[in-house]
């Protein structure tokens, strides 16, 4: 199997000596992919090493930074596509970091709501200045309007996705 610089294996490999102009969703769907799993794992192994964080806990704290007055698990359970029960060790695992804070508003056990401590939205703020940088380098070799152009275009294949999809769309 064909391995990119990273080491990974490229999924482009499947549709490889596949004739131009041929299978061409596929080809986009697999270099999407491609493409999402090299920045997805070079964003974990900085956040790991430089802030001794998780992607999940990275997006965990992202919503809550959105929503200063928190948020119920089950919503930041939803917004991360995280089940119910990983949220609550994410959140767990951040209180005891003293970066998370979690309430029951009016006594009611039933209902817990997370919040972001001025630790953990100073921490959060450092995190999202570094990400942004690791972003802007890793794409520093594409120009800026392909880039925009890239947006947008990706922005019609996600609307043609979303009006075929069979079940519930997310936005």
């Amino acid at each position: 199997m064909a391995e990119s610089e990273s080491g990974t294996v490229d999924l482009e490999i499947i549709v490889q000596g596949t004739q131009e102009g041929k299978k061409q969703e596929l080809r986009l769907w697999l270099r999407m992919l491609s493409t999402t799993k090299l920045i997805s794992q070079e964003i974990r192994r900085r956040l790991r090493n430089e802030f001794g964080a998780t992607l999940p806990q990275f997006d965990l704290m992202a919503q809550l930074y959105r929503e200063r007055d928190g948020l119920r698990l089950g919503e930041l359970s939803k917004r991360t596509m995280v089940t119910n029960g990983n949220v609550t060790g994410l959140v767990e695992r951040l209180e005891t970091d003293g970066l998370v804070l979690r309430e029951t508003p009016d006594g009611d056990r039933r209902v817990t709501v997370a919040k972001l401590t001025k630790k953990g939205e100073e921490l959060f703020a450092a995190m999202a200045a570094a990400h942004e940088g690791w972003l802007r380098d890793m794409m520093g070799d594409v120009d800026p309007a392909i880039i925009a152009e890239l947006w947008r275009d990706i922005g019609g294949v996600k609307s043609s996705v979303n009006n075929h999809l069979s079940g519930a769309a997310f936005e």
